[in-house]
């Protein structure tokens, strides 16, 4: 799809421990965005967001904010082309 976008994204503030990784998960297959998110071993959390403009700017928003507990300092983002990532899920 020509359309689509690719952000990779690097949250840092206090988003690991307060359910993070999984609002972002849940969020993401509601608007229809592939990917994937894990926590970094430094505190941040690092994903990575494909899909139409809309919706990825829409999980862009997102991080800013994040999960009801969590504390967000900084997003740091960086696009790229799509690579056909299928699905969304949480790495380890």
């Amino acid at each position: 799809m020509a359309d689509r976008t690719r952000a990779h994204v690097f949250v840092s503030g206090t988003v690991q421990g307060v359910y993070y990784r999984a609002t972002t998960r849940d969020t993401a297959q509601d608007k229809g965005v592939d990917g994937w998110v894990k926590n970094l071993s430094d505190g941040r959390v690092e994903a990575v967001f494909e899909g139409s403009e809309d919706a990825v700017e829409a999980m862009l928003e997102f991080c800013q904010e994040g999960s009801p507990a969590a504390d967000v300092d900084d997003v740091a983002v960086e696009y790229d082309k799509p690579q056909g990532v299928n699905g969304f899920e949480i790495r380890y």
